[in-house]
């Protein structure tokens, strides 16, 4: 299940399938299926790809050896970071900026008075409200993260397949998505490192279903 959160509070909560009919939150061109890969090359690349990729995969799962009996990787719960760090809409941009470097974090998400999720800040969202004012970086710094954020932002519970969390990266474009429970509270966050990090370290990740 997800939801999006901004300034307002929760704007949105539902399914991965009905996210397409709320305000894009930011999108990046689609990624290729797999099943498509080889089409540009005609009728017969195109049939012979799909049999190689399914031919690799069986031949990946009997090198990896995969036991069973651990339990697949499935929920958010099991590979977001309970221990945020976050910023609140009312601090500086400067000490966003020296969050994120000193902290060694491409984003984090932002709170408001009350402690909600309203948005997110990145890297990104710095160095673009710095482009754009170059002639007055100090003022920049001076600014809310509120005047600099991404807002609305998604949020899916902790029961969220970690597959869907991945296709919402994908699809919105964004490098990772806040976790919050029943009571709209951030209890966690999946960047993309730590989907990475959990097919690289703990196998078996539910991939195969």
């Amino acid at each position: 299940m997800f939801g999006i959160y901004g300034v307002n509070g929760q704007i949105f909560s539902g399914r991965l399938e009905q996210l397409p009919d709320v305000r894009q939150v930011g999108r990046r061109r689609a990624v290729d299926a797999i099943g498509t890969a080889g089409a540009e090359l005609g009728d017969s690349a195109a049939r012979v790809l799909p049999e190689r990729l399914r031919a690799a995969s069986a031949a990946y799962r009997r090198m990896l050896q995969i036991e069973e009996e651990r339990g697949p990787l499935v929920h958010a719960r099991q590979i977001m970071r309970p221990q945020v760090i976050t910023l609140a809409a009312a601090d500086e941009v400067a000490r966003a900026w020296s969050l994120l470097v000193d902290r060694r974090i491409r984003q984090a998400p932002v709170l408001g008075r009350d402690g909600s999720l309203v948005g997110i800040v990145s890297e990104h969202d710095l160095l673009v409200a710095l482009n754009a004012d170059r002639n007055a970086p100090s003022d920049i710094m001076a600014r809310h993260v509120a005047d600099v954020m991404t807002s609305p932002v998604v949020a899916a519970d902790p029961l969220t397949d970690v597959r869907r969390i991945a296709q919402v990266m994908l699809e919105r474009g964004v490098d990772g998505v806040p976790i919050v429970d029943e009571r709209h509270a951030l209890v966690g966050f999946v960047s993309r490192g730590d989907l990475l990090r959990a097919l690289v370290a703990d196998p078996p990740l539910s991939l195969w279903r």
